[in-house]
């Protein structure tokens, strides 16, 4: 029942920002002229990104704050932490492949997906690239990498040759294409809406023009 209520709650709040301020399509964000399906019963949004783009490196700790409410809670944890769930919502970030030298850094987000260990390595990977100017653009260098948080190289080599990170390549690149994918960071609603800077003006205003169409998504399901 604290469940349900909460969700009320947070649903209410996010119309209340919503009716704030008038979000215009066309001019706040873009709606795609064809809407991308999704099997999945939730609400779907994406982030496009790439790890290489200072822009996503200084978009991401304010996304990661943001996205934590639609992740799952452990089993022990707090009644905070479990109101704060938002359960039928999902969050998915894809790589962007703009050229052959974006594809390495797609690969290792994969890699760590596959691995389960994308808690470990995803600020790690945009540190390394940003704070500690390292060119992780070759195997060898993906698999150092991997290395340093626990992967031995058999993993990373099966991982790296493996069909399902080939088909995540694959999946993710088309669901770009779709989404017609110009820039990073962009965000994708429901496989509707289309939010970026240039049309937000900045992160915190996509962030919040992101709520309302989520708001607006959840009411129709």
């Amino acid at each position: 029942m604290f469940k349900r209520i909460t969700a009320i709650v947070f649903m209410s709040l996010m119309s209340l920002t919503a009716m704030a301020k008038d979000y215009q399509a066309g001019f706040d964000y873009l709606v795609l002229d064809n809407p991308i399906k999704s099997n999945s019963e939730k609400v779907v949004v994406n982030e496009f990104f790439g790890y290489t783009c200072p822009h996503c490196n200084n978009f991401e700790p304010m996304l990661h704050k943001w996205a934590q409410q639609f992740v799952k809670p452990s089993a022990d944890a707090s009644e905070e932490e479990l109101s704060a769930y938002v359960d039928d919502v999902t969050f998915v970030a894809v790589p962007v492949v703009f050229g052959r030298s974006w594809e390495p850094y797609a690969k290792s987000y994969y890699i760590a997906r596959q691995l389960g260990i994308l808690d470990q390595t995803h600020q790690a990977m945009y540190n390394a690239v940003h704070v500690e100017k390292r060119n992780i653009s070759t195997k060898a260098a993906m698999q150092k990498f991997f290395a340093q948080h626990g992967v031995s190289e058999a993993e990373f080599d099966k991982a790296y040759d493996s069909f399902n990170l080939k088909n995540m390549l694959r999946q993710g690149n088309r669901l770009a294409a779709k989404a017609k994918i110009t820039g990073v960071p962009m965000m994708l609603v429901n496989g509707k809406y289309v939010v970026n800077t240039t049309t937000a003006g900045n992160y915190k205003a996509m962030l919040e023009i992101v709520d309302h169409l989520v708001a607006q998504e959840r009411a129709t399901k």
